[in-house]
């Protein structure tokens, strides 16, 4: 070569690359040379004879140690690339083909492929099984016209971009690689070599892959569509549960979601069953306890609409003293009210404990304010009041359970109904003569009242204290109640309020008294 014309260390170093290339320290060996004192004179002077070597373009101090190496790795791979009349600075070709133990070494010199020889017009890296992403280092000679890099285990993303400066390249052959496959966009790159120059190489459009994402989006795609708009038809009509909350409607429910909730209308859900109300226990998907009232009886298209309606109105009662009603199926099998569950007992049994006169009194304080606030804000709305009706939740606060919408003035039915109710709190309802004669509450309390008031009162109230002027203020306020002789008449709900809280307040002053009394009597 023509640096080593001068310098015969260029030669024992030359002797000294072929000695080491097999060993595994040869990149260290190398990046030890140290380029003679004179050496950029020799390379100033290559550039006058020959402007066109690669280096001579404007190289710096600091890149001669690198040009150094380049030239005698270019030395000794022309050399093993059986090129003839071996010149580092001019050979032909590059032939590393079927050389897998030096190949990868010869490729790690990115000095070397930085200053390539413009003369190297053929690169044959061929059947060397070379491992990992491509080694855009060689495509650095850009004057290169054949490239072969096929069998090997390249993989990755191919560098298209960088294939962009190689205008002399007509030959290309990276088959039997694993790069990933080009986009579609870019395979007008692989009309210029010919399908051939890329078998196996992860390259080109697997058409059998094609033909099923074809298939796929012809016959799939429309099948996954109609799968989805049913699934979701599915859902909006059975079970919008699983929708979001904002995409189902806040109230309604479906006999799907009803099934789900009582697993199945399991007899073990199953609360009561009446002649024409089946009442069911369950639990939503979101874990609320509901209280499921189904309905057997046939009603008309009208009645349905009507039944409807109600519903729309009796979500949007809220106090404290009113079971708040959920929503409603009105589906022709079932139809269903659905309302939030209470894990206390009604009024009926919750009297068969003996309970004290204050706590009776207190009961009717809050059922009155349930009543006053229907009257206020939905005077449409009817409650059933009921000792079966109302209920006790776990904190002894009683809950109006049943409604209904009427359009007649029904303020006199409430009433009565109250009055019913007030009644049964504190009159004795086993007796037998009630039982035997048939007789109703209300036509046992007047057979008696007010000559013999204790026979009706219910002894269990008696023994805590309770006078005959409270005794008689209730009774009394309870007749009235049920007086419909003359509608007229009958006190109205601020009266009622009045008068059992006045009971009420009563009542817990001379429990009071009752019981300190008592402790000093015993003492």
């Amino acid at each position: 070569m023509a640096l080593c014309d001068t310098y015969i260390t260029f030669f024992l170093t030359s002797v000294l690359l072929s000695s080491v290339l097999s060993s595994p320290s040869v990149i260290d060996d190398l990046n030890n040379l140290q380029p003679p004192p004179d050496f950029s004179v020799t390379i100033s002077n290559n550039c006058l004879k020959n402007p066109s070597l690669r280096y001579c373009n404007g190289f710096l101090p600091t890149d001669l140690p690198d040009i150094f190496k380049a030239t005698i790795v270019a030395d000794h791979l022309c050399n093993e690339s059986n090129n003839s009349n071996c010149n580092g600075d001019s050979f032909t070709k590059i032939d590393l083909h079927n050389r897998p133990k030096i190949t990868p070494l010869y490729l790690s010199f990115a000095f070397f492929w930085k200053y390539c020889p413009l003369t190297v017009l053929v690169i044959d890296l061929s059947n060397n099984s070379i491992k990992g992403n491509f080694p855009t280092d060689i495509l650095k000679c850009t004057q290169v016209q054949s490239l072969d890099l096929s069998h090997n285990n390249f993989n990755g993303e191919f560098p298209m971009e960088n294939f962009s400066l190689l205008n002399n390249l007509t030959l290309l052959n990276l088959s039997y690689n694993h790069f990933s496959e080009l986009p579609i966009s870019d395979t007008h790159f692989l009309e210029q070599f010919g399908s051939s120059s890329f078998l196996h190489s992860g390259l080109l459009p697997n058409h059998r892959k094609f033909k099923i994402k074809v298939t796929f989006f012809l016959v799939g795609f429309p099948i996954f569509v109609i799968l989805t708009v049913v699934s979701l038809g599915w859902i909006c009509f059975w079970r919008p549960d699983f929708l979001p909350p904002f995409l189902r409607h806040q109230h309604k429910f479906t006999p799907s979601m009803l099934k789900a909730a009582t697993s199945g209308f399991s007899q073990d859900n199953l609360v009561a069953k009446l002649a024409v109300l089946d009442i069911y226990r369950g639990k939503l998907r979101d874990g609320t306890e509901v209280r499921i009232e189904i309905y057997q009886d046939k009603i008309t298209p009208e009645q349905r609409k009507e039944f409807v309606e109600e519903c729309r109105i009796l979500v949007q009662l809220d106090h404290k003293n009113l079971v708040r009603v959920l929503g409603w199926c009105d589906r022709r099998n079932p139809r269903a009210i659905v309302t939030e569950w209470s894990n206390g007992v009604n009024l009926v049994r919750w009297l068969s404990q003996s309970p004290s006169w204050n706590k009776r009194l207190k009961v009717l304080v809050s059922v009155v304010e349930g009543m006053c606030y229907l009257k206020d804000q939905w005077p449409g709305v009817v409650c059933d009041l009921k000792a079966s009706s109302v209920l006790l939740s776990e904190d002894q606060e009683p809950l109006i359970s049943r409604f209904w919408i009427t359009d007649q003035n029904n303020y006199s039915r409430m009433v009565y109904m109250f009055g019913v109710l007030l009644l049964e709190m504190i009159v004795t309802r086993s007796s037998p003569n009630v039982l035997k004669e048939g007789k109703s509450i209300v036509e046992w309390v007047r057979m008696h009242y007010p000559g013999n008031i204790w026979v009706v009162m219910d002894a269990r109230i008696k023994k805590s204290g309770m006078t005959y002027e409270q005794a008689s203020q209730i009774v009394d306020l309870g007749l009235m109640c049920t007086d419909l002789s003359d509608e007229q008449q009958l006190p109205n709900l601020h009266h009622i309020s009045k008068t059992v809280k006045r009971a009420y307040e009563t009542s817990i002053v001379l429990g009071t008294t009752n019981h300190n009394k008592w402790h000093s009597e015993r003492d």
